[in-house]
């Protein structure tokens, strides 16, 4: 059918998972600039809420399977339904969130159709390519955009023969930009049939959920520490300023390899993307990895001692200083204001 289709992830709350809403938003830009439908792939139980959510994304069709043997998640029984869904509905886009479900059912699904899949996308581009070799070109093609060989270079990878076109996208790499009216998308039964009691022989006895210990992608203000901090009890001063602030600390991949602070707080291409009103880079060079996570923040503030860091090209501001002793002088200067 040429369509775009979006798996969608199902929250513990029965809800849409935000990944996928944000999936849904760059699939309808993609569907409007190939002109083609949207359609989202939902499985899982007590659905009433999810599909409520799913009526301001443009959605044309919506696959629904509403089962308590699809919640929680379970490999073999997902994979066959949506294997067998993509057999038949032939889409040319399949998009899926880069979790631990997405993660897992991705490459299942591109494995079994023997198409390509890639892996934690930055972007999304229709575009067009001449392959010299065959003398062949290729229209409307998805170009994949993401970092590779540990991010010294952004590889835009296609795939013009098989299909669907696959990739899985982070949490927060793409903006949700929900639409204002509503629209009724059809909704089309998943024939439950398909599952076979070989696809049931998991049985799952007990699950623990933790919540998480922080929210940086909620945070309206994040002030993010790097290798240049210098230690752990550097850290403080970041705590210190984000308390003033009603901010979150985050931490770049080099300083939480280093036990600055947790991997809760790692933002960046292997951490969380995030898109703050106000980000302060603090000892941070900015590696193509961790800018890839941050980039999309509406104000940036760096402060580092070199000049020549490459996050200072993102940043709208920047302070050339030792962020020992610059932080200090903020935290003096706000607590004077307060008071």
């Amino acid at each position: 059918m040429k369509n775009i289709f979006v798996y969608c992830e199902v929250t513990e709350e029965h809800r849409i998972a935000d990944v996928s809403l944000e999936l849904l938003s760059k699939g309808r830009k993609l569907a409007d600039e190939l002109g083609v439908d949207l359609e989202a792939v939902v499985l899982g139980v007590k659905l009433e809420k999810a599909l409520e959510q799913l009526r301001f994304f443009g959605i044309s069709v919506i696959h629904l399977a509403d089962h308590e043997k699809l919640f929680p998640y379970r490999t073999l029984m997902h994979a066959k339904l949506v294997k067998t869904l993509f057999e038949k509905e032939q889409p040319e886009i399949a998009l899926f969130g880069a979790t631990s479900v997405g993660r897992d059912l991705a490459p299942r699904i591109a494995s079994a159709l023997r198409c390509g899949l890639t892996a934690d996308c930055t972007g999304l581009v229709i575009g067009d390519h001449t392959d010299e070799r065959k003398k062949m070109n290729y229209k409307n093609l998805l170009y994949q955009i993401r970092p590779a060989f540990g991010g010294n270079i952004i590889a835009t990878i296609i795939n013009p023969e098989t299909r669907p076109q696959m990739a899985t996208v982070r949490e927060g790499v793409m903006k949700l930009e929900p639409q204002t009216l509503k629209n009724a998308p059809i909704v089309k039964e998943i024939d439950l049939q398909l599952i076979r009691p070989e696809d049931e022989i998991i049985t799952i006895v007990h699950r623990h959920i933790e919540p998480p210990k922080v929210n940086l992608k909620g945070a309206q203000i994040l002030i993010a520490g790097g290798y240049g901090m210098g230690s752990k009890e550097n850290f403080a001063i970041l705590y210190e300023l984000a308390e003033l602030l009603g901010a979150e600390v985050g931490g770049t991949r080099a300083a939480v390899d280093a036990g600055f602070c947790g991997h809760e707080r790692q933002i960046g291409q292997t951490g969380v993307t995030v898109r703050p009103k106000l980000y302060i880079a603090c000892g941070i060079s900015g590696a193509v990895q961790h800018r890839a996570g941050m980039d999309q923040s509406a104000k940036i503030i760096s402060i580092n001692t070199s000049n020549q860091a490459p996050i200072n090209a993102i940043a709208d501001y920047v302070v050339i200083g030792d962020v020992m002793k610059v932080i200090p002088k903020m935290i003096q200067s706000y607590k004077k204001q307060i008071n």
